[in-house]
């Protein structure tokens, strides 16, 4: 199997670029005539494949795992927007399952992805965080000696 060299290649990202696009292209309609509405559902349709790459990119697990379950959020709230629009008439019925799909859809993905990310055992897109051993410098700086003998270093 390849190991994923950028976050354009995970599933996850291109499902949460489909809903953007999709939220994008209904709010762009005029009969959605609520702009404050239209406005808070792009920026939380553009979330979660914000925070996934933005995740990805800064490389370590922990930062990658809460990354994407803002962006897991994020679909929910997208889910529930949806809602607002079709009670309010600016989607119909269709529009409203098809976003509906489309944000289960993307929960879903990012779920699974982040279990496996959770449970996986590292890959080169991860940093290894250095660790400091406080007294190497102290012993080295105190008795060369002994720092010699346990680092093996001049």
């Amino acid at each position: 199997m390849a190991s994923i060299q950028k976050f354009e290649d995970l599933i996850c990202w291109q499902k949460a670029r489909e809903l953007a696009n999709f939220i994008f292209n209904i709010t762009d309609k005029p009969v959605f005539k609520d702009f404050d509405l239209k406005r808070q559902i792009r920026r939380a349709a553009i979330s979660p494949m914000s925070n996934i790459a933005e995740g990805f990119d800064r490389g370590t697990r922990a930062e990658f795992i809460d990354a994407l379950f803002i962006a897991k959020g994020e679909a929910g709230e997208v889910r529930s927007q949806l809602y607002i629009a079709y009670d309010r008439k600016y989607i119909d019925e269709s529009k409203l399952k098809e976003g509906l799909k489309l944000t289960d859809e993307c929960s879903r993905l990012i779920h699974s992805f982040a279990e496996k990310v959770k449970n996986s055992h590292g890959g080169l897109q991860f940093k290894k965080a250095q660790k400091t051993d406080p007294l190497k410098d102290l012993t080295k700086e105190n008795s060369p000696e002994l720092y010699q003998r346990f680092y093996g270093e001049k």
